[in-house]
């Protein structure tokens, strides 16, 4: 069996990244987005409704420039109050 505990995934940077964003149905993600990216481009799409509609996510695709910057974005986007999760 391999362990792999001790290995870290290679990522050749500058990449697109996509995250998965989970947010309260009543919330615009437009709004979200515009209060964490600033100007910064990315591509939206809607993923799914939970089963009662109390959550919608969406998958958000933005260019990162490092590592230090793709986990800064989503640091940025998962302290929203409207956000549930991020992924």
């Amino acid at each position: 069996m391999v362990d792999l505990n001790d290995k870290k995934a290679e990522i050749t940077y500058p990449t697109l990244w996509p995250y998965k964003v989970i947010i309260n149905s009543h919330c615009k993600i437009k709004h979200i987005l515009k209060n964490t990216l600033g100007e910064r481009e990315y591509q939206l799409k809607k993923s799914n409704n939970s089963k009662n509609k109390t959550y919608i996510s969406y998958q958000v695709t933005i260019f990162v420039h490092n590592e230090d910057d793709r986990v800064a974005l989503y640091h940025e986007i998962k302290k929203e109050d409207c956000v549930r999760i991020v992924l």
